[in-house]
């Protein structure tokens, strides 16, 4: 059981508790002690992929912090919330609606690379704190700017979102605004696409975004930049690295599975997330002395990454640079 577990994760419990429902899977099907780790946190707000190493994947884990990730997301303009989401109290509100036509002239502003500031209720550590226990506290937050790529922005008229309502505002954001399953059970995904020049109660977004890109304050901004301010009321992560929704499973399915012994049927091999890798097929003498931490030479590739393979085996994952291959990650296969 070396490799990867995609769940799609649904709004409720933290990453932390979707590992130990991998965990609880392996135990019920008999699957003796595995390590088991995720491949960067999704918050309990947010739905969808959660990549979840098993075995020797675990030690591939943390370059999936490092990936792209991909997600769809509904702002909700008129009221900015302490937590940029539906969960937190509203801080600031405005009777400004803007049109489908004033969101499109808006978003090239916020793609490519970007400076946005975190939320303050954020996982952010600040003086050795945590931000979000420090906001919870009643201190004022104050984290720096920083620098982040948001590869593509888009939005579709067919998931505009309704109309503002006459008053230009309404109550207090709770948690019944979020949408608990997949995008198109959203209320801005459905109905028909918004009239010309109709003001937008909401608007659902689409983002693809480098490592450390803050949904929540690309939406707080959007909304400032359209003149009213706004927060995430629903989010959902459509893709992480090379792992996408159509890979990925409910806990409800998981278990399934577990109880079955049925889990190697949704196990991705471990080389799933170094798909962007190129393969080093290896002879048995050189992975000897790869698994023996020694540094091959003669190897004619180009510098960069590399996945050393014996056959099928993973055997590590290679640095090479002027023809010579050392080990970054070795995996006990």
């Amino acid at each position: 059981m070396h490799g990867w577990v995609i769940l799609d994760k649904p709004v409720g419990p933290g990453s932390t508790e979707a590992v130990s429902a991998v965990k609880r899977a392996l135990r019920a099907g008999g699957y003796g002690k595995i390590k088991v780790g995720h491949g960067g946190t999704l918050d309990p707000l947010a739905s969808g992929v959660l990549p979840v190493a098993l075995g020797e994947a675990t030690k591939l884990a943390g370059r999936m912090l490092d990936s792209d990730k991909a997600y769809d997301f509904t702002i909700r303009f008129g009221e900015e919330t302490d937590t940029l989401d539906a969960e937190g109290e509203v801080v600031a509100t405005s009777k400004v609606r803007p049109t489908h036509a004033e969101v499109e002239a808006v978003l090239p502003r916020f793609t490519g690379p970007i400076s946005q500031v975190p939320p303050a209720y954020s996982a952010l550590k600040v003086d050795g704190k945590r931000a979000y226990d420090l906001a919870r506290a009643g201190e004022m937050v104050a984290l720096a700017s920083r620098d982040v790529v948001v590869h593509a922005l888009s939005s579709s008229p067919a998931r505009g979102g309704g109309p503002s309502r006459s008053d230009g505002g309404g109550g207090p954001a709770t948690n019944d605004s979020l949408v608990t399953g997949p995008l198109h059970h959203s209320p801005s995904a459905s109905g028909p696409p918004p009239r010309a020049g109709e003001e937008l109660e909401d608007i659902t977004l689409s983002a693809h975004v480098s490592k450390g890109t803050y949904i929540r304050s690309l939406a707080r901004d959007i909304a400032r930049a359209l003149g009213t301010v706004g927060h995430v009321t629903m989010l959902r992560r459509t893709k992480a690295g090379p792992f996408g929704l159509d890979s990925a499973i409910s806990l409800d399915k998981l278990a399934e599975l577990g109880n079955g012994r049925r889990l190697e049927q949704i196990l991705l091999p471990l080389r799933a997330g170094l798909d962007d890798i190129p393969a080093l097929p290896l002879d048995p003498d050189q992975a000897g002395a790869l698994r023996q931490g020694r540094v091959l030479a003669g190897i004619a590739r180009d510098d960069g990454l590399h996945f050393a393979m014996l056959g099928e085996t993973p055997v590590a994952l290679v640095e090479v640079e002027s023809g010579q291959a050392r080990v970054v990650r070795g995996f006990n296969l």
